[in-house]
């Protein structure tokens, strides 16, 4: 496998991301979880510079659509890419059907007019049983000012339990976070273990444990983490808008 670089530099509120090496089948893995690290830590943008990037195969560059559709959901952070290559912008337009936005420079893409901050509540919780408590409150603190009162059960549900799994599995101060994105009410939970959340694991020691994320996967509408240096971000999003009911 051929060896893929990356270099990450802070340029005021936004990321850029240097990647270099070959892109290919076998590297699209190790770029998406390096976009995705630098979006976990939610700059006004993240800035991808291909410039030193060789496409050896060309549907490798999937990739970048596929993590700005994940980032559009949680952080609702743009990702901009930079090509001077025009074979390369090509691909990335034609295989991305518009949604990567493409520039021919870092300059041009550093440029772009920052996004209004979203809306925020946040708090940051001690890993004891009342974490989950607080978190409750929160998310019913925030459905209140944002004018949702047909979350506040869902939210309170989803905080409470991404709390108390912080609490008993990490075992470390957990920031939770309730931001208003375009469509949805974003929750997350960024706590100081690298260890994935795992789906209705429950440790044969304990086997009513484990089960929270359970509730998560069946009230949110979408949910997911990102795997940070420091540890990791669960998030869940849940939309704003009312369904309709039969």
């Amino acid at each position: 496998m051929t060896a893929l670089g990356c270099m990450v530099q802070q340029i005021g509120g936004r990321l850029l991301v240097r990647l270099s090496g070959e892109l290919s089948v076998s590297t699209v893995p190790q770029v998406r979880a390096e976009l995705l690290k630098a979006l976990a830590e939610q700059p006004d943008a993240v800035v991808a510079d291909l410039s030193d990037l060789v496409v050896r195969e060309p549907y490798a560059v999937s990739v970048f659509a596929a993590v700005v559709r994940e980032a559009a959901m949680w952080p609702d952070t743009p990702l901009l890419v930079c090509v001077p290559d025009r074979e390369t912008a090509r691909l990335l337009t034609r295989r991305g059907d518009g949604r990567v936005p493409v520039f021919e420079s870092v300059e041009q893409a550093l440029s772009v007019p920052a996004r209004r901050r979203m809306t925020l509540i946040c708090d940051t919780l001690l890993p004891v049983a009342d974490s989950a408590c607080r978190a409750r409150q929160l998310a019913t603190e925030a459905c209140a000012r944002w004018g949702l009162p047909h979350l506040i059960g869902p939210a309170r549900l989803i905080a409470g339990e991404l709390a108390t799994n912080a609490a008993v599995h990490a075992g470390t101060f957990a920031a939770v976070r309730f931001m208003i994105a375009r469509h949805f009410l974003l929750i997350s939970m960024r706590d100081g273990s690298p260890v994935e959340p795992r789906l209705g694991w429950a440790p044969p020691e304990d086997p009513g444990a484990g089960r929270g994320l359970l509730l998560v996967d069946a009230t949110a509408h979408r949910w997911g983490w990102h795997v940070r240096d420091d540890g990791k971000v669960v998030w869940a999003s849940l939309r704003t808008r009312k369904t309709a009911t039969g």
